[in-house]
């Protein structure tokens, strides 16, 4: 196995001058047969002409101030939004986080490495989010006693991965900071210390990134309690991550550079539309400070405080609202639904069966619409959907549905399936001999149906969701 000066020389000019992806620096050392952490290493010494010492040394001292304020959270420390969490945690018997001794002290360093920040701060990687993940795996496998030059390794690893989050983060949002970057980072970290090889690293990465799409800040970071759980979070679904690559076969076919990119998109455009929302319910709760608050006029602090309670109000009228379109307890849940999703088959299926249930004769012609998300996922619904709109199946048939598109019924059908542009779309026309019918509804999760229009009547299509016990949502 190459070491890290002889990558150095046999790659010196490309990892010196070029500028490699996540996912091109992973092929490279999985092609060289080395860690992960071991590119990366070599890459830095031929940019910053240094030895690997010197990296390491770097590397793992750019966390000191970091675990300086890790030990004051645990220990003095408070914070204006955690409080004392961090002593609370490692004051408490055995820990009371997780059974697992590695990641309970990850979790809880983790969290008072965030209340450190609240007493003397942190240095930012993509923020100081990122950064108190970093720090609580750090000091946790320090206490494995892994070794000082492992554990500068792995600093040396959560830098170069950091470094792109940190370059990709454009606007508010955790999931490209304590969140998304702090369970990538801790899914590759776990992955390589494991024995894991670089592209077992990359689909790590890949599957700690994909609950954090889109995940805003808490929001801006100014609401008590609510961060403990993104970045406590960050440890736990970096761990799930490795450990479902490195201990079972599942299937992860994207690429990391290509999960990175979306996450960066992602955040840029959707974090001004969540942060929006998000300050419409959380505002009035946001922290404040009684000195600074003297400076506002009495008349505005009234008004906040009285925001709070029409904020209050406003969202126990909508919960109502969802109390009332709920169904029963004892039939609260849907029927089973073969595919996947109750979602991007559940409800396109239920919506085939309503209209299948108003034509009469012999089909000629199934003409399907769906929104954008709908029509992605085709290979899942498009099955689920002729079934119930050439034999009325229901969405558990799971013979039917392995058997239908091989099926005779179906060869003398014209069936076309085109994709609209707007959300939540999806439309049905069933043309037959006798009586043709047409459904124009909107994608309702659970299996439910909201209808916009129906052919030959509304009437008909709510009475025959009846009767199948398909729940039609009113909005």
């Amino acid at each position: 196995m190459p070491c890290c000066e002889a990558l150095t020389h046999k790659h010196s000019l490309d990892l010196k001058e070029k500028h490699f992806s996540l996912g091109e620096l992973i092929r490279l050392a999985e092609s060289e047969k080395v860690p992960f952490s071991t590119i990366a290493i070599a890459e830095a010494m031929a940019k910053e002409d240094k030895s690997r010492q010197e990296v390491l040394a770097d590397a793992l001292s750019q966390f000191s101030h970091n675990l300086r304020a890790l030990e004051i959270g645990i220990t003095s420390g408070k914070s204006f939004l955690l409080g004392s969490v961090g002593s609370d945690l490692v004051n408490g018997e055995a820990l009371p986080i997780l059974n697992d001794r590695f990641l309970n002290r990850a979790v809880v360093y983790t969290l008072g490495t965030e209340v450190g920040n609240h007493e003397i701060g942190l240095r930012p990687c993509a923020g100081t989010g990122d950064s108190c993940p970093y720090t609580g795996l750090l000091r946790a496998l320090r206490e494995e006693n892994i070794g000082e030059d492992k554990l500068a390794v792995m600093a040396a690893l959560i830098l170069k991965i950091g470094s792109y989050f940190r370059a990709g983060k454009q606007t508010t949002g955790c999931n490209m900071e304590g969140y998304g970057a702090g369970s990538a980072i801790t899914a590759a970290v776990l992955t390589e210390l494991s024995g894991g090889s670089p592209s077992q690293v990359a689909k790590a990465i890949v599957l700690a990134l994909s609950p954090t799409i889109a995940v805003p800040c808490t929001p801006r970071v100014m609401v008590s309690g609510l961060c403990a759980t993104h970045i406590g979070a960050a440890i736990l679904v970096g761990n799930l991550a490795a450990r479902l690559v490195l201990h079972s076969k599942i299937p992860v076919d994207v690429d990391v550079d290509v999960m990175l990119a979306m996450a960066a998109r992602v955040h840029v455009e959707a974090a001004p539309v969540i942060t929006r929302i998000n300050l419409d319910y959380m505002q009035p709760y946001f922290k404040k400070n009684s000195v600074v608050e003297s400076f506002v006029d009495q008349k505005v602090r009234d008004q906040e405080a009285a925001a709070v309670r029409k904020v209050e109000e406003k969202a126990r009228q909508e919960v109502r609202g969802f109390a009332a379109a709920s169904r029963p307890l004892t039939r609260c849940l849907g029927d089973v639904v073969v595919g996947g999703s109750s979602l991007a088959v559940g409800s396109p299926s239920n919506m085939s069966r309503i209209c299948h249930a108003l034509i009469s004769g012999k089909i000629s012609r199934i003409d399907i619409e769906l929104t954008t998300d709908l029509f992605v996922r085709r290979a899942i619904n498009i099955p689920s959907m002729l079934m119930a709109a050439i034999l009325g199946a229901k969405t558990d048939d799971i013979t039917t549905y392995k058997s239908i598109l091989n099926s005779p019924e179906l060869k003398n059908i014209v069936v076309c399936i085109t994709e609209v542009k707007e959300p939540e779309v999806q439309r049905i026309r069933i043309t037959a001999s006798e009586r043709s019918a047409f459904l124009d509804a909107r994608n309702r999760g659970g299996g439910r149906v909201h209808i916009v229009t129906a052919e030959p009547s509304m009437e008909e299509a709510t009475s025959a969701a009846a009767k199948m016990d398909i729940h039609i949502s009113d909005t």
